[in-house]
């Protein structure tokens, strides 16, 4: 008979794909769990949560929309940028800002599909991964029909997918129970429904909370 030091974990993670604190967040945690004895135990499930669910569909230049958004000079922009791009590089990750952004919900429902063929995570990691490195723009359908290739899905059921609305109550769905338990922005993180961490913490600040949940 298995023991609770043997029993499964689910690590939920509401995310955003354009949000550069859950790409921070994710890779710090994933590197939290890696360093522990028992790290398969550990599932981290990503969740679906929009930062702006009134993003618009047309991508602009991160840089403009942040401006806008903020109501700051270009100068301070790039500086904002720039704090962020510095915590990157600390932890090893690359950081553009030649990025676009706009709506994220095709994304979101994408995952959603990915995750029924047990890929939910692998797919959204290597998106947001590929958003933030500059070398995969996630708003051309094309491109992100090939990085969802790339990960083992099948190209012709992902197109079919983008091109409709199939999956669209699952990411409200989510967004709903993100909300309930808590969330009010992201990252969010569950841990094993005891738990949860606003924000990107560090790898020790996550390393702490899953020894507490163990």
């Amino acid at each position: 008979m298995a023991n609770a030091g043997d029993e499964p974990v689910l690590v939920e993670v509401w995310s955003d794909l354009v949000c550069p604190w859950c790409y921070l967040g994710t890779h710090r945690l994933q590197a939290a769990v890696a360093r522990r004895p028992d790290a398969a135990r550990f599932e981290v499930r990503i969740r679906s949560f929009e930062l702006d669910p009134r993003a618009q569909q047309d991508p602009e230049h991160i840089l403009e929309h942040l401006a806008t958004k903020y109501g700051g000079s270009p100068e301070q922009v790039r500086a904002m940028e720039a704090r962020v791009a510095a915590l990157a590089t600390a932890d090893g990750l690359p950081f553009s800002t030649e990025r676009l952004t706009a709506s994220t919900f095709d994304v979101h429902r994408l995952q959603h599909y990915a995750a029924e063929q047990g890929l939910g995570t692998v797919l959204f990691t290597a998106v947001q991964d590929g958003y933030f490195a500059g070398t995969l723009n996630p708003f051309d359908h094309d491109q992100l029909v090939e990085a969802a290739v790339a990960v083992g899905l099948e190209a012709g059921r992902v197109r079919t997918v983008l091109g409709g609305d199939a999956y669209t109550e699952a990411v409200r769905a989510d967004e709903d129970e993100g909300r309930a338990l808590g969330a009010t922005g992201v990252p969010f993180v569950v841990y094993g429904r005891r738990y949860a961490t606003a924000g990107a913490q560090g790898v020790d600040g996550f390393a702490e909370v899953l020894a507490r949940l163990a």
